[in-house]
Formats: structure tokens, sequence, C-alpha cells
């Protein structure tokens, strides 16, 4: 049982709050989210995948979307997502990718499962070995290794401090 504020309550209620409208909206999902900074919702998002054709147009992401476009930046560091559900393997690496330091949700990927969503299946999916998923990867040879690893070099050579490597 989780111990959260009345705050984290709050932001919370609003995060499953939005994912309700999906019942009024057609073609959504039941899906929301809400980016808060220094006790303010900052983004909100909810589940737009069907609406945009777009397959990232998740809940979280468009909450992380909306909290960058206001911020006018995208690293949060000081930021907490809400998610009326635990977030699929996207969205956490999201959160991840914009420094998020805390999330909260409600359903879990159990529940999300049980009424159909895909996300213990990818999360699943993800602990296989390369050879063993659904998703063939492929690996360029050398020459086209090489060439779009240059244009990484290019890049961090301009940058002002050296880059460090996170192997």
């Amino acid at each position: 049982m989780a111990d959260l504020s009345e705050s984290d309550r709050g932001f919370l209620r609003r995060a499953i709050e939005i994912s309700r409208h999906a019942l009024e909206d057609e073609g959504k999902t039941p899906f929301g989210a809400v980016v808060v900074v220094g006790n303010e919702i900052v983004g909100e998002g909810t589940s737009s995948v069907v609406g945009l054709c777009d397959p990232t147009a998740h809940a979280e992401v468009m909450a992380l979307r909306d909290a960058g476009t206001r911020l006018r930046r995208h690293l949060m560091p000081d930021g907490v997502m809400y998610a009326s559900s635990e977030p699929c393997p996207m969205c956490l690496v999201a959160c991840y990718w914009a420094g998020i330091p805390r999330l909260v949700f409600g359903a879990t990927s159990y529940d999300v499962a049980t009424y159909g969503f895909e996300d213990l299946q990818l999360y699943r999916e993800l602990t296989l070995p390369l050879e063993q998923r659904f998703l063939t990867e492929q690996t360029a040879d050398e020459e086209l290794r090489q060439t779009a690893a240059q244009a990484l070099r290019d890049w961090a050579a301009k940058l002002p401090d050296p880059v460090v490597p996170k192997y």
C-alpha cells in the first residue's frame, strides 16, 4: 500500500479524471497523465493514439510533450509523473529520458492486461534474448555502422564540453 500525500492523491485523481474522458470521446482509450513541477500541473495528456494515428501518442508522452512545450525544456529532473495506469515500457523510458525522478500511478500493468492492453506482454518481450523477440532487429554492416556513427562523432565534436560515454 502506497503512502501518498494528499497532494499526490489529488494529482493522481486528475490523471484518472483525464482517463475517464475516453468514455466520452470516441476513439480514445482510458489513460491520462499529468506532469507536476513545484506542486503545479505543467503538462496534461490523454491517450491520443487512435485520433492522431500515432502509436507514440500515449497519455504519458502527451503529458511530457505538453510540459516540455510549456516549460520550454525537455529535461524535468524537478518533475513528478502521475499516470492513471502503470506506464507501458515506452512511456516508462520516456520518463527516464525526461529525467523524471518520481512516478505515481493508479492501475497496474495487470489491471491493464485484464482489459486487453499489451503492456505486460511488452515488458515480458523485452526480457527475451534478441533472437526470441517478435520484432526482428538487424544491425548494419560495418561500412554503414561507421557512416551512422560519424554523424554522432561530428555532433559530439561541436559540443562545448567533452562527451562522457555512458556504457
